[in-house]
């Protein structure tokens, strides 16, 4: 069963964000688990976004979760954000492209 994890979070540096998560995926290339990563703006309020990660099992995202590489970006997040981080752990028990 596939499994996501959202991370919702505020912040007004997205950009800073972005030049980090793009450095990130290069620098950590072969060294995390695959996955889809979205990053998402709520359209509704200023400043709050969605990392929403998915993972072919929960065991995946778990493995995944306990890197370093992993703690280092949660650790960026957490430093460049207005509030806490929320967490979402969900298994997905329905897709369909339509």
């Amino acid at each position: 069963m596939k499994f996501t994890q959202i991370v919702e979070f505020q912040t007004s540096r997205i950009e800073d964000l972005n030049t980090y998560f793009d450095a990130w995926i290069a620098r950590t290339n072969g060294q995390r688990v695959p996955h889809l990563a979205l990053l998402h703006r709520d359209r509704d309020a200023d400043n709050v976004y969605q990392l929403i990660v998915e993972f072919t099992s929960y065991d995946a995202g778990m493995e995944n979760s306990h890197l370093p590489q992993v703690g280092e970006f949660g650790a960026y997040l957490a430093s460049i954000c207005d509030g806490p981080l929320k967490f979402r752990n969900l298994d997905v028990i329905r897709s369909e492209q339509l």
